[in-house]
């Protein structure tokens, strides 16, 4: 047998093997390990464990509740009947419907934009954005907390990038100062919720940067749709500053309940991607029941106002609970509330703990965060009861003070 045989080789990623074994071991040992945790039925605000337990869930996406809204199941289980399981073929050649058009026509409505086209995933749509616009001799400028997705995005276009300190404005004008005259196009990215943080990216400072220096804004509004603003529309209505955008991406998974993402932009931008962007060219179309689903969810939004209302009373009575309860929030002011800690030991302990009290949580540890920013990211949801905010901040008091946390 030679050196190179299967059974005697060994590479990089048997040591990156090895190096997950040890810690996924380790971590299941000490009974720590609290990913993959399945479900029976449709998660809301509490959710159904496959061990037969009911928990407040305090980790989903589902910022307004619409997971098993009946009007959104309707629209699914019709658009199966009518359409089929599958859409058949990529968009640009087989697998359009006039479903997709009828949901891209309705989120450049809710999005006030000329029009809007769907991928299928968020992830891709951030990846398709930035592959599709930007290039060699172009020059990318992102928030240094932006989601992996636009980093990726980056990365595949050939454009160079660059990373400014999270939410710092005298910095992004420095890397804009720097670039004048210097590339094709220059473009800045960033989330408009930080999906680990909480906090809201600067919009009017961010925005005028962009017109001084001649760059196009492009916002991830993946955790601002359904969650910012009076009733749901997003950042810009946020700040009132509603046309501010260059090119808006959203997704499809997290306040509306179904799968997938969009971008939503002035017609051409929007056309030109349809022909141009690898992941809408060769990516299945969405099949018929999350489109569907998709597209119901914008009106539920919009006619429901009440969930949004409801979802800003939640967060804020959740947040100065925990606040007076003395745990450190960081800069949140939105429905995604982490909750510091700081060692990654400690946060699988008060995870534990947080289970145990039938609280399911989420711990945020080093890759996905650095070291030493160890936390808990906690989502509200619109259709929380204050039976279950009472019952989370009870466990969380109880929790902190047997750790010595609080």
């Amino acid at each position: 047998m030679t050196s190179t045989d299967t059974a005697t080789r060994t590479d990089g990623i048997d040591a990156r093997l090895d190096m997950y074994r040890e810690r996924r071991d380790a971590m299941k040992g000490a009974n720590r390990y609290f990913y993959l945790q399945p479900t029976t039925g449709p998660v809301n605000h509490i959710a159904h464990m496959a061990d037969g337990r009911d928990m407040v869930m305090l980790a989903s996406y589902s910022y307004l509740g619409l997971i098993g809204h009946p009007r959104i199941d309707a629209a699914a289980i019709q658009a199966i009947e009518k359409y089929g399981s599958g859409a058949g073929g990529v968009r640009l050649l087989t697998g359009t419907s006039d479903l997709h058009e009828r949901l891209e026509a309705r989120i450049a409505s809710f999005a006030k934009r000329e029009d809007a086209c769907v991928y299928s995933s968020g992830y891709v749509t951030n990846v398709a954005i930035i592959t599709g616009l930007t290039g060699p001799g172009d020059l990318v400028l992102m928030d240094k907390l932006d989601h992996a997705s636009i980093v990726d995005g980056c990365l595949l276009s050939g454009a160079k990038w660059k990373t400014y300190r999270h939410n710092d404005m005298k910095h992004l004008e420095k890397l804009l100062a720097d670039a004048q005259g210097a590339y094709g196009t220059v473009m800045v990215v960033a989330d408009s919720v930080f999906s680990m943080d909480g906090d809201v990216m600067d919009l009017p400072t961010t925005s005028a940067l962009c017109k001084r220096y001649g760059a196009r804004l492009m916002v991830d509004e993946a955790h601002s749709i359904g969650a910012l603003g009076d009733t749901g529309h997003g950042i810009e209505e946020h700040f009132d500053m509603y046309g501010s955008i260059d090119i808006k991406m959203g997704t499809l998974s997290k306040s509306i309940p179904s799968v997938g993402g969009y971008c939503a932009a002035e017609h051409d931008i929007v056309d030109f991607l349809r022909h141009f962007s690898r992941p809408f060219i060769f990516s299945a179309a969405l099949p018929p029941a999350s489109t569907a689903a998709a597209l119901e969810a914008f009106n539920v939004i919009e006619d429901e106002p009440w969930r949004v209302t409801q979802l800003h009373k939640q967060q804020k009575r959740y947040a100065d609970g925990l606040k007076a309860q003395g745990w450190n929030t960081m800069d949140s002011t939105t429905c995604v509330v982490p909750v510091f800690v700081g060692d990654e030991t400690k946060t699988m302990d008060l995870t534990r703990m947080l289970f145990d009290r039938g609280v399911f949580v989420c711990p945020i540890v080093h890759p996905a965060v650095p070291r030493g920013t160890d936390r808990l990211r906690t989502c509200l949801m619109a259709t929380h009861t204050d039976e279950d905010i009472d019952t989370s901040l009870a466990a969380f008091a109880e929790a902190g003070a047997a750790l010595g946390l609080i």
